[in-house]
């Protein structure tokens, strides 16, 4: 595991302490029909089981994200698990303008991919009103991609409660792969989500798709195009 993201979030961790009874611990569990990041399915359009936790105090938070994924051994490696370890920072502006920085590490233990795919990630992020843009960097490799450091994601989301308690969130992202597999690598992806809270639970239904190019964003396995479009379901309880 980088040793430094385990310095940053104990640093942060660390800071939190004298804050102690403003902070707040939450869990979360629960699963999709097809794990779809950046809408790229992680599960060779399969479900997922996922779970983290977070730790907020302030404005600073740290936290752990875990889903069972298929691709690293689609592709010759050894992991069947995403772990994700993060660390930021938070902070209201004005009514309704807030900020949003940190580091994020992908990580795939074991994974034995070459270049691996491990990758960390610095983000920023400005929400105003509903809407929120974002800008992810990769400071290494980018998910296994050979001299890919320096790729870069942008995504424009917003959420909208619509009546009901439902929300609708709309969202348009850009990967753009960094080196050699630029030109087949870089994709635009887009999502519709409807999702409702009842009492902690939320369920939620997505339609997702992307402009991939499909010969490179297939699995090996069975050939299935994982960028095409399609509709992912969820449950995720929140304690």
């Amino acid at each position: 595991m980088n040793r430094s993201i385990l310095a940053l979030a104990a640093a942060v961790a660390a800071t939190s302490w004298p804050t102690v009874a403003l902070a707040d611990l939450a869990f979360n569990v629960g699963a999709v029909s097809d794990y779809r990041y950046r809408g790229i399915s992680q599960t060779r359009l399969k479900p997922a089981i996922q779970g983290g936790a977070d730790f907020t105090s302030g404005g600073l938070y740290i936290g752990v994200w875990a889903s069972t994924i298929k691709w690293i051994e689609d592709f010759g490696g050894d992991a069947k698990v995403e772990v994700d370890i993060y660390a930021g920072y938070k902070r209201e502006l004005s009514p309704g303008l807030s900020y949003d920085f940190g580091v994020l590490r992908y990580e795939y233990p074991s994974n034995k991919l070459r270049p691996s795919a491990n990758t960390t990630e610095l983000y920023g992020a400005f929400t105003f009103g509903p809407a929120t843009l974002k800008y992810s960097h990769a400071i290494t490799d980018t998910f296994g991609n050979l001299n890919s450091k320096n790729s870069a994601y942008i995504d424009l989301s917003a959420g909208f409660d619509v009546g009901g308690g439902v929300m609708l969130t709309p969202h348009l992202g850009y990967q753009k792969i960094g080196g050699p597999f630029n030109e087949v690598g870089s994709y635009a992806d887009y999502s519709i989500t409807v999702s409702k809270d009842f009492s902690g639970l939320v369920l939620s239904a997505a339609l997702v798709g992307t402009d991939a190019e499909k010969g490179f964003y297939s699995s090996p396995v069975n050939g299935k195009e994982l960028g095409k479009g399609g509709i992912a379901v969820g449950a995720k309880f929140s304690f």
